[in-house]
C-alpha cells in the first residue's frame, strides 16, 4: 500500500509542474485523494459490500467533485489533474499511465448492457472535457483532444479531435508523451488546406492552357 502511494505521489510530482511538493500533494490535490477512495470502494465491490462501496464513492464525490464507480478497473501511475467533473463508468477499464483533465466523462451511450464503458490502453491522455462513450477501446499511446466527443473504436498510436472524434495520423510515427492539450492538428483544417492546395494547381494549369491557346 505505502509503495502505490509513493508511486502516486511521484506521478502527481511528474505530471503537474504547479507542484511543490510532497506534502502539499497529500493535502490538496482532489484527483489523488478520488483515486485513493477509489481503491477501497474497488476492493469492497470486489468482496460484494456494493452499498458499503457505493457510500465510500459517493463520499468522495462529494469531497472531490469526481465521480469514479466502485466497479471500474484502473491501472498503475493513473493521475487526474484538476479532476472537478470526471466521470468514470462501472465498466470502464483502464490501463497504466494515464492521464485526465477536468470535465472528462468515460461513460456509455444508454444502449448497451453488460460492459458498456469504454477500455483505455496504456499511455493515454484525454484532454479537458473530452467525452469518451460506449464499449469501445483505445488503443495504446493514443492522445484525445480537448472537447472530442469519441464513439468509435481508436487504434493504437493516434491523435483524436473534433465531434465526432477524427483520427489524425502525425506522419505513422508514435504520438509523443507530452502533456500538450493545445497544439493538435485539425483535420478539417488540414482537409480544406489540401483542397485549397489543388484548386491552385488547377487554376495555374487553366492559366497555362489559356497561354498555349
Amino acid at each position: 500500500m505505502w509503495k502505490r502511494i509513493k508511486e502516486d505521489l511521484g506521478v502527481a510530482l511528474k505530471m503537474d509542474p504547479a507542484a511543490n511538493g510532497y506534502l502539499e500533494i497529500v493535502l490538496t490535490y482532489s484527483g489523488l485523494h478520488a483515486i485513493w477512495g477509489h481503491r477501497v470502494a474497488h476492493k469492497l465491490w470486489g468482496y460484494k459490500l456494493r452499498l458499503l462501496a457505493k457510500i465510500i464513492a459517493t463520499f468522495t464525490r462529494f469531497l472531490t467533485g469526481i465521480e469514479i464507480h466502485p466497479g471500474a478497473k484502473i491501472g498503475r501511475r493513473f493521475f487526474i489533474d484538476h479532476g472537478s467533473g470526471v466521470v468514470i463508468g462501472e465498466t470502464c477499464e483502464i490501463g497504466d499511465d494515464v492521464i485526465l483533465y477536468q470535465g472528462v466523462t468515460l461513460g456509455g451511450t444508454g444502449k448497451e448492457k453488460g460492459k458498456r464503458h469504454p477500455t483505455l490502453g496504456n499511455h493515454i491522455l484525454v484532454s479537458s472535457g473530452a467525452k469518451v462513450l460506449g464499449s469501445i477501446t483505445i488503443g495504446d499511446c493514443t492522445k484525445i483532444g480537448a472537447g472530442s466527443v469519441v464513439i468509435n473504436d481508436i487504434p493504437a498510436n493516434s491523435t483524436v479531435v473534433g465531434i465526432p472524434g477524427r483520427i489524425v495520423i502525425q506522419n505513422g510515427k508514435r504520438v509523443t508523451d507530452d502533456l500538450d492539450q493545445v497544439n493538435l492538428p485539425d483535420p478539417l483544417t488540414i482537409a480544406l488546406k489540401n483542397l485549397q492546395d489543388q484548386i491552385s494547381r488547377l487554376e495555374e494549369e487553366v492559366a497555362k492552357l489559356q497561354k498555349e491557346g
